[in-house]
């Protein structure tokens, strides 16, 4: 039997980067797993692979910043599942602007994604497991919740957040055996980074993707970003039963970027 044999799983932002990485690890282990996104037809992409597998994997669309969509999933759950296991709040953007620059609704566009996003997963969660009386919820948050970045305001104070969100809600969790975690990774090769103006210029300048990451992570210690599969393994970590007495604990998976 595998470790999460007959476990439900919830990962937003599913159809791609640590998303998928995650999603595709967690049914790989025996769960169940709803590959959640707002972007249906790619979500369906990724549980279909995963099907061919053997695995259990599912799509549902789900934007996360809209209350009645959470509704909607969780209704889903209740109704095909009778339970939920694991949350991992993943879905989230990256903006970056210096701050007399930006408008307020670009200010809250990310906050409602990367922020109020979390608080209503989390939400929807409780109201799943509180009564199961178990459960974990993984908030994938930010390096740049805890060491900031000039010219990205936004994005530091959306992660920083969810970092807090993740403590207080870890509070309120634990009287009903739920547990509540968030991992800070630092720098991660997704397609995120390649979709944008920016990083296509390094590509010309360095020579290679390859090359334009390592330029990248010239700050990060190790010297190299993480993988979205090294990512996914610490989020299977503080899910399974090893990691049972961990709750309210950010998970810096950052290779010593903020020391």
């Amino acid at each position: 039997m595998t470790t999460f044999s007959k476990k439900i799983v919830l990962v937003t932002g599913a159809a791609s980067g640590i998303g998928a990485a995650t999603a595709t690890a967690f049914a790989r282990e025996g769960a169940t797993v709803l590959c959640a996104d707002i972007n249906l037809e790619a979500a369906s992409r990724l549980a279909s692979q995963l099907s061919l597998e053997g695995v259990n994997a599912h799509a549902i669309e789900l934007n996360v910043a809209s209350e009645s969509a959470w509704n909607k999933a969780s209704e889903h759950i209740r109704t095909t599942y009778s339970r939920l296991d694991v949350l991992v709040n993943n879905a989230g953007i990256s903006f970056g602007k210096p701050l007399l620059d930006m408008t307020l609704a670009e200010w809250q566009r990310v906050m409602q994604v990367n922020c109020d996003g979390v608080m209503l997963g989390t939400q929807a969660a409780f109201r799943l497991m509180f009564p199961q009386n178990s459960g974990v919820i993984i908030n994938i948050a930010s390096a740049s919740g805890i060491k900031p970045v000039a010219g990205a305001s936004a994005y530091c104070t959306s992660k920083a957040g969810a970092i807090m969100l993740t403590k207080a809600a870890a509070l309120e969790a634990a009287p009903h055996k739920v547990r509540v975690n968030a991992i800070a990774p630092s720098g991660v090769t997704t397609p995120m980074w390649e979709s944008m103006e920016f990083f296509q210029g390094m590509i010309a300048e360095a020579g290679s993707k390859e090359a334009a990451y390592k330029a990248l992570a010239v700050g990060v210690p190790l010297g190299r970003y993480a993988t979205p599969e090294e990512i996914a393994e610490a989020v299977l970590y503080l899910a399974s039963p090893k990691a049972g007495f961990i709750t309210g604990a950010v998970l810096n998976v950052d290779g010593a970027y903020t020391l």
